[in-house]
C-alpha cells in the first residue's frame, strides 16, 4: 500500500446537523424535523456541496426556507460549527504520514470546509492533499470524484486505501480497484489497516 484516503464526517470528525438545528429553533416557528427535511432531504444539500450554489446565496435561500429571524452572520456559524473530533482516526493520521501519503476526500461545502480547516489544523497538516466534493463539483459516489482522488493518489488503483463511513461510497472506490474499509467506531480499523499490508 502507499495511499491511504480517508473520508472527513464520520470518520475524521463526527458531524451533527442536530447541533445546528438547535441553535436555530428560538429563531423561527419550524420544527426541527421540518427544517432538516426542507434543507438536507432536498436537492439543496446537494447542489451546495457540488460547489453550484454560492455560499452568499445558499445562506439566503436557507433563511427564507426556514423563516429565520437572525442574521446571516448567525445562521453561518450555525450551520459551521458541527464537528467534534475522532480521536481515534486525528490520531492514526501523523502515524501515517512518514510511510505513506495521505488524503482527505469529503463530499462537504465551503462553510463546513472554512471551519474544519481551522478546527482541524493539526491534522490537515499531516494530510498531503484535500479532495473537496464543492471545489471540483463531484460527490462520492460519482466516479468524477474517485477519478479526481486517483489523480493525487501517486499510486496504482491496488495500492490504495480508501476508508468511509458510507458503503455506497466504499463500493464505489472498490469498482475503481482500490481496497476500502466500511469505517465504524470500535470495530479496529488499525487492525484492518494491517490485515490489507499497512505498516504501523
Amino acid at each position: 500500500m502507499k495511499t491511504v484516503i480517508f473520508d472527513f464526517g464520520n470518520v475524521v470528525a463526527f458531524f451533527d446537523h442536530q447541533l445546528t438545528l438547535r441553535r436555530l429553533a428560538p429563531h423561527t416557528d419550524l420544527s426541527a424535523k421540518e427544517m432538516f427535511d426542507l434543507v438536507y432531504r432536498g436537492s439543496l444539500e446537494d447542489q451546495f456541496e457540488k460547489g453550484l450554489i454560492p455560499t452568499l446565496d445558499l445562506l439566503r435561500q436557507v433563511r427564507e426556507l426556514w423563516r429565520l429571524r437572525c442574521d446571516t452572520d448567525f445562521l453561518a456559524s450555525a450551520i459551521a460549527d458541527i464537528f467534534t473530533p475522532n480521536p481515534e482516526v486525528c490520531a492514526l493520521i501523523p502515524q501515517l504520514r512518514p510511510r505513506y501519503r495521505v488524503l482527505l476526500g469529503s463530499n462537504t461545502n465551503d462553510i463546513h470546509v472554512r471551519q474544519f480547516r481551522r478546527q482541524f489544523a493539526d491534522v490537515l497538516g499531516c494530510v498531503d492533499a484535500l479532495v473537496l466534493s464543492c471545489e471540483i463539483g463531484h460527490r462520492k459516489p460519482h466516479a468524477g470524484f474517485y477519478e479526481h482522488c486517483q489523480r493525487l493518489a501517486d499510486a496504482e488503483p491496488h495500492e490504495i486505501v480508501f476508508i468511509d463511513d458510507l458503503s455506497a461510497n466504499v463500493d464505489a472506490a472498490r469498482a475503481h480497484g482500490w481496497h476500502g474499509i466500511v469505517y465504524r467506531p470500535g470495530e479496529g480499523l488499525v487492525d484492518q489497516l494491517r490485515a490489507l499490508g499497512v505498516h504501523l
